[in-house]
């Protein structure tokens, strides 16, 4: 087959270069001729940003007949990597709305999981109730790439929890997934769920000029939430080791199907209401990203009040193209259509931004009901599509346009109406909304079918006094604000003044709020999570005002600019100086900086492709007149950046304090290193961290290997004397003080508390629990009775271990014939008397999974067939000594808690005279003492919903 000519391709990159041309003189202020060549940078160079981006991929696909893979978007760095991609494209035009309509599959009606307490249990309840209904549809230009049910995705996360739980992930530990939307990031998250642990969603880079500050924000993570495992796609294997190696707790990086691929046994832990079971970290729009610590009771709160006010349904649709590290794709779309039995349609957030036709085409074909994004897709939708994307669109079935996640401009929502309404789009469903992830998601909603409230207020009274007096004549250009609704059933908001009094309706003020759905605090942040409360009540960062019990929201607290006593809000500001000719449209920070012994200044950064002194200097006059008219006063400075400037969150919002940071440290106007400069210096800062990780595990291998040496060499004499010596007392003395010898010599504190509660010269049962190989040795060590351990009869088949065990009088019992083990108990029991101490393990075994498991009943049967108390006795630290199915030993303090003495005698006083009886409440006395000391939570089955 043969390749394009030379001519053809000469042809080809002139015509590109023609396409860029128009492109850029297009969005510049003045009709210059801009100079490029196949080499230069479409950011550094030419200055395109994101919108410019996906204009420019739209007008060289309808020109030259191809369709661009969705990470040209990101990838392309220069005109010539944009003609390679053509080259390799197909020649096949891009796709229009030339689809039908999907019939909804809906399968039975269930009921809702309304008894589920966790988010496990209602995939469970799902599973069971509906396994073959349709949860997920991956969607793309042809169609459905993916579809996942029910049991699929119970199935799915259950093969990765299994990976997780072989690779050592214990209950509670976090797992950092750095996954792209598809089937992978549904397993894990699941996956992380049913296996203990605490998912942490992060978003994976995009840009790799980027990469540095990209890398930068998730060490700060990563550092704060110290995952064991972090789970990310094949293609960023590399990018995830730099990580590692400047996260010293980070143990193991590894892909979705590294996990999957070895065959493991799930183990189900205890998963209560109160656990943790999601650390949302928020954007940093204002600061350095912190850890809101949810529990399954806060989500399932929050999707049950956000589902009520919806009107949620089985029936509905939800379209999403909302990146699942975000709560608001997260929870609200995809957590929340679990919950409800609705289908989840989701596509990539960059197949949105690439081309955002395919949002509202997913609508039509599915037959949206539900859909959600910021301010800036509305306005993406409204200012870039064309009539000819649109043709035959219907927007009918779309009864909630959830409009949340950023400021929420009334003229966007006017604008999105008008235009689509001849698709269908009916005004009543677009719903501004309020939430944070403090709250789970959600915390106002309008009714739906409303449509939005928009409050027009006088300017100066609000600016001046704080005071929302509604515009009621033609004058100056009010202010406008949007209702986000009433708070949420369950959900309570209130405004504050600075004294955290509540002000009266339409005074602008602090907004706090409580509810079921609000969070305990920040991850490893005590001083963070102290400013956030105030009280019972939650401090959302915002500023507000209230009329007729609806919220209005007027702007973060950290970004108003304090200037002659009056609060200037930037939003507006922000968004009329985008509006300017010359200046990037949505790449505008507008802040305060302060000095010692100075006012606060007030300070405008915009992006500009602008590079003409002349034509900059005009520029900062029209932003200062704009200025002057809307807010009433000039700019401190106005300072005009090339693109790439102005920093922005994952989801888009502007970091103003980030910003105000750069400015600050004389930081604005230097250029973006090379990714080649990044990736050094990210790669020599990390080999501190690595020499220091290194350091570590060296020094854990030296204890290992010199505890070991120890036990080896301190076991073969105590057991030559164990066989030697004739009587078993003489044995004992030798065992206690070889164990002693073994705790000394491993650097182990054994700590007893409750030795009074020890029967003196009498004989009883011990009853422990049992977390490690070396409870027995600590048993040993710290009690001063001879002891007689019960050990399952298993140990016996070693002739070596047997021999030994039985010179120190230890009982054997089968655990598995249930027969063997009654009539191995009555002869315990009957014995038990002259046992002297005799020691059960009443879990009758331990697994690394941490947690205290229900008790056999065989040591108090055997107490109350010799009329002898029980002493409980609760060890805490063994577990992390030694695990389950490993011999590497760690160094651990360790204390043993003695509890008083519980007599079967006095138990029969008050139960009865049944054995039976007498037995159980011994149990439950002696299990509860051990609860309480042994540090680790209950696995008693409790009853499901």
């Amino acid at each position: 087959m043969n390749g394009p000519t030379r001519e053809q391709g000469t042809d080809t990159a002139d015509r590109l270069l023609q396409t860029v041309r128009e492109l850029t003189e297009e969005i510049r202020s003045r009709k210059t001729s801009v100079p490029m060549d196949l080499d230069s940078s479409l950011d550094r160079d030419l200055g395109l940003d994101s919108l410019a981006r996906v204009e420019l991929l739209a007008r060289i696909e309808q020109r030259f007949g191809v369709t661009l893979a969705e990470e040209t978007f990101v990838e392309m760095e220069s005109v010539r990597d944009l003609l390679r991609a053509i080259s390799g494209a197909g020649h096949v035009p891009p796709s229009r709305l030339q689809v039908p309509a999907v019939s909804r599959d809906h399968g039975p009606g269930t009921d809702l999981p309304r008894g589920a307490s966790t988010l496990v249990e209602v995939l469970e309840h799902h599973r069971r109730t509906r396994p073959d209904r349709t949860h997920i549809r991956i969607y793309g230009d042809a169609g459905d790439r993916d579809v996942i049910t029910c049991s699929g995705l119970h199935e799915g996360a259950r093969a990765v929890a299994s990976g997780l739980q072989a690779r050592g992930l214990l209950p509670g530990e976090r797992v950092a997934i750095m996954l792209a939307t598809g089937r992978d990031y549904f397993f894990t998250f699941f996956g992380v769920l049913l296996a203990g642990g605490i998912p942490v969603p992060l978003y994976p880079p995009m840009q790799r000029s980027r990469v540095g500050d990209h890398l930068a924000r998730q060490r700060l993570i990563l550092a704060n939430c110290s995952p064991r495992i972090m789970v990310v796609m094949p293609e960023i294997i590399g990018f995830a080791r730099l990580l590692k190696a400047q996260t010293a707790p980070l143990r193991e990086v590894v892909t979705v199907q590294t996990l999957t691929s070895l065959p493991g046994t799930y183990t189900p832990p205890l998963i209560t209401p109160q656990d943790t079971a999601l650390l949302q970290y928020t954007s940093g729009s204002t600061g350095d990203p912190k850890g809101v610590i949810l529990t399954h009771a806060n989500l399932l709160a929050n999707i049950r009040a956000m589902g009520e006010r919806v009107q949620a349904r089985e029936e509905d649709v939800f379209v999403s193209w909302l990146p699942l590290y975000h709560d608001m794709g997260l929870i609200g779309a995809w957590l929340g259509s679990l919950y409800f039995g609705a289908t989840l349609v989701i596509m990539s957030p960059l197949a949105f931004i690439t081309r955002p036709v395919r949002w509202l085409q997913a609508i039509h074909r599915y037959g949206g009901t539900l859909s959600a994004a910021p301010n800036f897709a509305y306005s993406l939708c409204v200012h870039k599509l064309k009539d000819r994307d649109l043709q035959g669109l219907n927007l009918t079935s779309w009864r909630c346009a959830f409009n949340g996640a950023e400021p929420v401009s009334p003229e966007t929502l006017a604008a999105f109406s008008n235009r689509f309404a001849r698709y269908g789009f009916r005004p009543g469903s677009m719903m501004p909304v309020y939430g944070l992830a403090e709250s789970s998601v959600g915390l106002a909603f309008p009714p739906p079918g409303r449509g939005p409230l928009i409050d027009r207020v006088v300017r100066r009274t609000f600016m001046d006094s704080h005071v929302a007096t509604p515009v009621h004549e033609e004058g100056e250009a009010p202010l406008s604000f949007v209702s986000s609704g009433p708070p949420l059933d369950g959900h309570e908001i209130r405004i504050v003044d600075a004294n955290n009094r509540e002000v009266p309706e339409r005074r602008e003020g602090r907004l706090q709020f409580r509810g079921p759905s609000t969070t305990s605090g920040y991850y490893h942040a005590p001083e963070r999570t102290r400013e956030l409360f105030c009280g019972s009540w939650l401090d959302s960062g915002d500023q507000a005002y209230m009329v007729g019990g609806e919220v209005y929201i007027t702007g973060r607290i950290k970004d108003i600019i304090i200037r002659g006593g009056r609060n200037l809000h930037p939003g507006e500001l922000e968004e009329a100086v985008g509006s300017l000719p010359g200046v990037r449209k949505g790449n505008v920070a507008v802040f305060g900086s302060s000095r010692p012994g100075q006012a606060e200044r007030m300070v405008i950064l915009a992006e500009t492709r602008e590079k003409e002194p002349a034509a900059l200097d005009a520029l900062r006059s029209r932003i200062d007149l704009l200025a002057a008219r809307l807010v009433e006063t000039l700019a401190d400075e106005v300072i005009l950046a090339p693109p790439g400037t102005v920093l922005k969150t994952s989801s888009g919002k502007i970091r103003r304090s980030a910003c105000r940071q750069l400015y600050e440290q004389g930081r604005i106007r230097k250029g973006r290193r090379p990714v080649w400069w990044q990736l050094a210096r990210l790669t020599v800062t990390g080999l501190g961290s690595q020499v220091r990780s290194a350091g570590r595990a060296c020094s854990e291998w030296i204890y290992a290997a010199w505890v070991w040496s120890l036990f080896y060499t301190l076991g073969a004499g105590v057991w030559l004397s164990v066989m030697l010596l004739p009587l078993r007392s003489w044995r004992w003395q030798v065992v206690r003080r070889g164990v002693s010898v073994l705790a000394a010599g491993s650097f182990i504190s054994l700590s007893l508390r409750g030795r009074e509660h020890l029967p003196e010269k009498k004989p009883f049962v011990l009853v422990a629990n049992h977390a490690s190989y070396v409870d027995s040795y600590v048993l040993i060590a710290t009690l001063p009775r001879t002891l007689r351990f019960v050990a399952k009869a298993e140990l016996a088949a070693n002739p070596f271990i047997r021999v030994v065990l039985r010179r120190l009088g230890t009982e054997f019992v089968d655990r598995f014939d249930r027969h063997k083990g009654i009539e191995d108990a009555r002869r315990i029991g009957r014995t038990a008397d002259r046992a002297g101490v005799l020691v059960f393990f009443a879990e009758g075994t331990f697994s690394r999974v941490p947690g205290l498991r229900p008790f056999h009943m065989g040591a108090f049967a055997a107490a109350v067939e010799a009329d002898i108390p029980v002493v409980p006795v609760a060890l805490r630290g063994t577990r992390s000594i030694l695990r389950s199915d490993t011999w590497f030993p760690r160094h651990s303090p360790v204390t043993v808690t003695i509890g008083p003495p519980v007599h079967p005698a006095k138990i029969r006083a008050e139960t009865g005279e049944d054995p039976w009886a007498t037995a159980l409440e011994i149990r439950n006395r002696c299990r509860a003492h051990i609860l309480r000391h042994c540090g680790e939570p209950d696995l008693s089955p409790t009853p499901s919903f």
